[in-house]
């Protein structure tokens, strides 16, 4: 709710971002230049996470838990991505608080409901960062979106 209020959502989140530029309520230059700065910032916020947790690269990582295969683990992040998106449209024109408590619930909604199968990433970039720092792609393509 905090970084909806103050940055807006759907700059934080590739996919959101993706979602804007195909519906033209972005522009090219912008959208490209978001999602660089979204995967750089996974990227550098993993690395410095990385080198504050013990070595277990599998404590940043998402992956596809052993309750279900990679496709129930995508179906369940295609839901919880949807949904996030969704609530980033409806609530696009709302004040900053109504918005960040909408987008907060949805993110916790679609955690809640995707994360016991694939991690509830629900963000490509936060996906992206820790695989590209840990050097661990397995499964990746579930909610990362770049085959591993």
């Amino acid at each position: 709710g905090g970084l909806v209020v103050t940055l807006g959502g759907p700059q934080a989140n590739p996919a959101l971002t993706l979602a804007l530029l195909c519906t033209r309520k972005l522009s090219a230059p912008r959208g490209v230049a978001a999602l660089l700065a979204q995967c750089a910032g996974a990227t550098l916020a993993s690395a410095a996470a990385r080198a504050t947790l013990p070595d277990d690269s599998g404590l940043l990582v998402t992956r596809v838990s052993g309750l279900g295969t990679a496709g129930t683990a995508l179906a369940w992040e295609i839901f919880a991505t949807f949904q996030l998106a969704l609530a980033a449209f409806a609530t696009a024109e709302s004040a900053a608080s109504q918005a960040g408590v909408a987008l907060g619930g949805a993110v916790a909604a679609g955690a809640l409901a995707a994360g016991p199968f694939s991690g509830g990433s629900m963000n490509p970039a936060r996906s992206l960062g820790p695989a590209v720092v840990t050097g661990v792609w397995d499964d990746h393509w579930v909610s990362g979106g770049v085959p591993g």
